[in-house]
């Protein structure tokens, strides 16, 4: 049979949009490979989902939100599902409290995988369909956005679960550790001013709140010219800084002194080690500090003498920089310095 060109386009068209919708769910699958149903149920803190959770309910959105308005014939998986795993979607109905998400021994994780293979199976027979609402394409993108930001969530709280542990198990004991480099000296770097637009551009995908693209004031600034690196953050506190109540906001200083705050989540006490989703390791100097509060980065900034940038200098003064950085690629699941910063 041969094809008009239209045709060819839209049926590459689908063939992309199946194997990227495979492909973003396999990935949320597979990052479990190494976690036992056991691990998958806890919840070590309000803030913090079971993996078991993770894997519903971004289910739970390509069900309620692409599989319920698209797929008339659509059956659904188990309709009690929808108060376990709706999060936040008012308008979608009630649901489970989020502080008692640990609290759910069923469904189990092999029910939950079940789930996720009828809806899947569902959503690819919708691609498939090519008499659909065109909206589905925009439904279904918006989806895997949202499942790659609850991969990040993912593994986020899985490293906090297993810092409870009083063992400190790693996630993955195989994970590669990152070279240490020996990074440029911190500079400033001007940024423009005046009045500039900020805000997505262009037909490619974006969330609402990267919209609607509009125009800022900027005063004459200047930013910092890489991250701020573990090893200077450890100088910060060797400094005092955690004992210093004026370089902390006043909510900041009474938070430090409320929960005992003197060192980034998951440092040791001799500041020389990290708990990581690989187990412990030494801490990599050269590495972008993470796993600060705000007011630990603002106190840190007026420290150096300097402060926070706003979102608007961060989002221009990012321009003219590549797209680059420590993506899920690479296979680290921890922060490492980056070779633009290296000497």
């Amino acid at each position: 049979m041969i094809s008009t060109p239209e045709a060819a386009q839209k049926a590459a068209s689908l063939d992309n949009l199946s194997e990227n919708f495979a492909r973003v769910r396999g990935d949320t699958v597979r990052l479990c490979d190494s976690l036992a149903p056991e691990d998958m149920v806890v919840q070590s803190m309000p803030d913090v989902s079971p993996t078991k959770w993770h894997l519903a309910h971004v289910t739970w959105f390509f069900e309620k939100f692409v599989l319920e308005p698209f797929a008339r014939s659509y059956q659904p998986f188990n309709e009690r599902f929808h108060y376990l795993f709706n999060s936040y979607y008012y308008t979608a109905g009630d649901m489970h409290k989020r502080p008692q998400r640990g609290l759910l021994s069923r469904p189990t994780v092999a029910e939950v995988l079940q789930y996720r293979e009828h809806v899947d199976a569902a959503v690819l027979e919708l691609i498939a369909d090519g008499g659909r609402d065109p909206a589905v394409d925009g439904r279904i993108t918006l989806g895997l956005h949202h499942e790659r930001q609850h991969q990040e969530l993912l593994l986020t709280d899985i490293k906090h679960v297993f810092a409870q542990n009083p063992i400190q198990p790693a996630m993955n004991a195989d994970l590669p550790v990152p070279e240490a480099l020996a990074v440029a000296d911190h500079r400033f770097v001007s940024g423009p001013e005046g009045i500039l637009e900020i805000g997505a551009t262009g037909n490619g995908f974006c969330f609402d709140n990267e919209t609607p693209r509009h125009r800022v004031l900027l005063s004459e600034h200047s930013i910092g010219s890489r991250l701020i690196t573990n090893g200077e953050y450890r100088d910060f506190i060797r400094d005092g800084a955690y004992e210093t109540s004026s370089l902390w906001l006043s909510d900041g200083w009474a938070t430090v002194n409320e929960r005992g705050w003197s060192r980034p989540l998951y440092w040791n006490d001799g500041l020389d080690e990290e708990f990581t989703l690989g187990g412990v390791r030494a801490l990599d100097l050269s590495a972008p500090v993470s796993h600060i509060s705000y007011y630990e980065a603002d106190a840190y900034a007026r420290w150096a003498g300097a402060r926070l940038p706003t979102e608007a200098e961060w989002e221009v003064g990012a321009r003219d920089h590549a797209i680059g950085g420590n993506f899920v690629e690479r296979g680290l699941w921890q922060p490492a310095a980056s070779d633009g910063d290296a000497q």
